[in-house]
């Protein structure tokens, strides 16, 4: 099934109202599940939801995105802290807030040579200019276990 198709038979089933746009795959989100776009109607979803937590979440999420879409397009209060939005949300078992995707932002492993001391770092570091907060010893790297 399409996702547009998806979204339709979402609103249709769950507000009883009928979806008139466009919805698309947008796997660039990162910190949230979907977007609404007021200027043109159409909606954004983060594929990985869907992936990560299947397919009840993820029509949680969808019903949170028609909750903005449907109040705009009604003129009432669409946006997060409108009472009009909270209202919608908790009559149609919406999620507030999509959960996390864990993506581990650590891709490099310091160790101190002398106390053991672990520095997990985003970026690499010169090894020839730093050295352990702790007890000035000299750091080496580890390899990282989801590198191979």
């Amino acid at each position: 099934m399409m996702l547009t198709d998806y979204v339709k038979q979402v609103s249709l089933e769950d507000f009883g109202w009928e979806f008139r746009h466009h919805a698309h795959w947008n796997k660039r989100l990162r910190t949230t599940g979907g977007r609404f776009f007021p200027n043109d109607g159409h909606l954004d979803f983060n594929p990985r939801h869907l992936e990560v937590y299947g397919e009840a979440v993820f029509r949680q999420i969808v019903r949170h995105e028609l909750c903005h879409y449907h109040l705009y397009f009604q003129g009432k209060g669409y946006k997060h802290q409108d009472n009009d939005f909270k209202a919608l949300l908790k009559q149609v078992d919406g999620i507030r807030y999509a959960p996390k995707l864990k993506e581990s932002s650590v891709k490099y492993t310091y160790c101190c040579q002398s106390c053991g001391q672990v520095y997990p770092r985003r970026r690499r570091m010169n090894l020839q200019k730093y050295r352990c907060g702790k007890c000035q010893g000299m750091l080496s790297y580890e390899k990282n276990a989801n590198q191979s």
